[in-house]
């Protein structure tokens, strides 16, 4: 008894014309939609991660700053509590927790200071008070960019 273990033969030959042909190129039409998608759920929640606490920034034309090196966020509510970065500072323990942040002899990390623009000027000069003790002297204040905001009086 002989056994076909089709490596050529009569029943090949003729099934080739009916037979369906390798398929020589790729659809990418599902892959660029599942692309467009992340990149769209992407683009949507990555400014709702740079910032925990809720702020009602204040508006200003003022251009943004490169971010190259390492950033300390520190926010003030419209209750005016104190946040680094998401963790809610204790009332008093602010100098404390800022000397932990500032190095001993080098530069200390970038600090973008955020407030909420119902705050009393005050409270933000004490907080850039205790920072400059700290000796974190790099300082950059968050508003809400590209927007336009109210006239300024100039006095004499």
């Amino acid at each position: 008894m002989a056994m076909s273990l089709g490596t050529g033969g009569g029943a090949r030959r003729r099934g080739r014309g009916r037979g369906r042909r390798p398929m020589s190129e790729i659809n990418v039409t599902p892959f660029v939609d599942v692309m467009l998608v992340l990149l769209i759920i992407f683009m949507v929640t990555a400014p709702l991660l740079t910032a925990g606490v809720p702020i009602d920034l204040p508006d200003s034309r003022a251009n943004a700053l490169p971010q190259d090196q390492e950033q300390v966020s520190i926010s003030i509510d419209s209750d005016g509590f104190v946040y680094i970065d998401d963790d809610q500072i204790p009332e008093g323990e602010l100098p404390q927790v800022l000397q932990s942040i500032s190095p001993d002899g080098g530069e200390g990390p970038d600090i973008t200071l955020r407030a909420d623009r119902e705050l009393d000027y005050g409270r933000v000069m004490a907080v850039m008070g205790e920072l400059n003790r700290a000796g974190l002297n790099r300082i950059s204040l968050v508003t809400n960019g590209g927007q336009t905001s109210p006239p300024v009086n100039g006095g004499s």
